[in-house]
């Protein structure tokens, strides 16, 4: 099926990548518009991999203005197969202290902002959704943590919030409690939804910055407290990365979890009634199937 090709989006506190042979910042173009900034490709270990800071290199999109769909279809376009997305969070659990790491499986979507699909009129898609996540990349994500040195918790359900504010008391006492959500972030959804659309695999790693606000002995999360713990774990998320190549297969299988299939019998439209502008945007995401 081709060779792999990992794809890292950088979050908050992490912009960059060091040790890529052949690094070069290109400009990828898409028709939903440009990525968040040029991608980085390059090899790591002898294994191809592409970075994109999701904000920006310089912190300049905030978590709804960021182009989700520009840069999934720019990971697609260039050949990308896995996508690993590290992120920071807010923890809802005692356990989950600042300086962890959550490897992802489920997501609640509380975004309203969004374009949340590829798929619309003159052209209607519906994925599977119910594990938002690919268990094998995750499975991978957290060994590589393990072994860069991180306390790792190896499940765990994301809350997306709008933003940018966080949480007030009320909303993180509910999240916590009522909806058993475990961390809180800005920025998994609607990029996991458009990943499986891509037909791409995708985890996400969140980095434990800060409880909410909901801890009675910690008080409300700010900017500075969530800086102070992503500086700490930048290099343990850089060695995460670092050991990405040597624990996936270079040599492309089919997913376990036909992540790689997702839009297997998912089109509905039929082929005359397609709009031939929306099928030509959709070339990259979803060309094997139209």
């Amino acid at each position: 099926m081709g060779q792999t090709m990992i794809g890292v989006i950088g979050g908050s506190g992490l912009y960059n990548i060091d040790g890529l042979d052949g690094a070069r910042w290109s400009p990828v173009e898409t028709p939903w518009g440009a990525p968040s900034d040029e991608i980085l490709t390059g090899r790591l270990h002898g294994t191809p991999m592409a970075f994109l800071p999701r904000h920006g290199r310089g912190h300049v999109h905030s978590p709804s203005s960021i182009p989700y769909r520009a840069n999934i279809d720019a990971f697609k376009r260039i050949g990308v197969t896995d996508v690993i997305s590290v992120s920071a969070c807010g923890s809802f659990r005692a356990e989950m202290a600042p300086g962890d790491f959550v490897v992802v499986d489920q997501i609640i979507d509380r975004t309203f902002a969004r374009t949340n699909s590829y798929f619309g009129h003159g052209c209607v898609a519906h994925v599977g959704l119910a594990n938002p996540t690919c268990g094998r990349l995750g499975g991978i994500c957290a060994t590589a943590a393990r072994e860069a040195g991180a306390h790792v918790h190896g499940s765990g359900t994301y809350l997306t919030m709008e933003g940018p504010q966080f949480s007030t008391l009320a909303e993180s006492r509910m999240y916590r409690g009522h909806w058993g959500a475990d961390v809180i972030g800005m920025t998994a959804m609607p990029e996991a939804k458009l990943a499986r659309e891509a037909e791409l695999c995708y985890a996400t790693v969140a980095m434990v910055t800060d409880y909410d606000s909901w801890h009675p002995d910690h008080g409300a999360v700010d900017v500075a407290q969530v800086i102070a713990t992503l500086g700490a774990n930048t290099e343990k998320a850089r060695s995460l990365v670092d050991g990405l190549p040597g624990l996936l297969t270079r040599d492309r299988t089919a997913c376990p979890h036909a992540c790689d299939r997702a839009l297997d019998n998912a089109v509905l439209t039929a082929p005359s009634a397609r709009d031939p502008e929306l099928v030509s945007q959709l070339a990259a995401v979803a060309g094997r199937v139209l």
